[in-house]
């Protein structure tokens, strides 16, 4: 299992996720940054600093 904390990109947020791969958790990360942040458009270094930030759960 592995987790991400939203709040180590977006120090403002406590949302938290955890899924079996990274791959789940970007899927659901992607999800939470168009919804609950307004971002429709992710840029790559997000999405590097978001599986830099996942961690084993």
């Amino acid at each position: 299992m592995k987790q991400f904390a939203c709040g180590d990109v977006v120090p403002s947020c406590g949302r938290t996720f955890t899924a079996p791969t990274e791959d789940d958790i970007l899927v659901a990360v992607a999800g939470h940054a168009r919804d609950d942040h307004g971002l429709t458009d992710i840029p790559a270094s997000l999405v590097d600093q978001v599986r830099a930030a996942i961690r084993p759960a």
